[in-house]
């Protein structure tokens, strides 16, 4: 099994930390754009083909390739002060477990309210594609979509800064 890489080096920094679940993230250069504006470091976790960046705040981690592999990685790090960017619903649910904040790409908040049902409609959804009921359409994401993120996300490091 391949080790986790960092490419960016280690950064001492006490405050909230926003890990990304970057494999698939449409939204990562606004995430960088509000972390770097706020001073809160950004950990971009994935399997691999991310860009490296010379910004000391910002950390690539790359972990072996694999089934939750990245989700794993990012789950042992994330503590209650820090931010969790996923579209991942099991992820979002492992990391509320820890108290994180989470955040879906579209700006809409992963809640220990809401989480229970994202589970139940995602296993729903799995079960009508492999009967064949339905296919796998997802809505395409919109400019409107990632204004809503921003936001979300701006108020979200606002709030996680004014906790620590």
């Amino acid at each position: 099994m391949e080790e986790e890489r960092e490419r960016s080096p280690e950064v001492s920094h006490n405050g909230p930390k926003i890990y990304v679940d970057a494999d698939a993230c449409p939204v990562k250069r606004e995430i960088l754009r509000i972390a770097d504006r706020a001073g809160v470091v950004t950990v971009l976790v994935a399997n691999g083909g991310l860009r490296p960046s010379s910004d000391p705040m910002v950390r690539h981690v790359i972990v072996a390739h694999g089934a939750d592999v990245a989700d794993d990685w990012i789950v042992e790090q994330a503590t209650a002060r820090d931010i969790v960017v996923t579209s991942d619903i099991p992820l979002a649910d492992r990391a509320l477990a820890k108290g994180a904040f989470v955040l879906g790409p579209t700006g809409k908040p992963f809640t220990p309210d809401s989480i229970g049902m994202a589970l139940a409609m995602r296993d729903l959804k799995q079960d009508l594609r492999e009967s064949g009921e339905i296919k796998d359409y997802n809505a395409g994401f919109t400019q409107k979509d990632r204004l809503n993120f921003t936001n979300a996300l701006a108020q979200a490091v606002q709030n996680a800064l004014k906790e620590g």
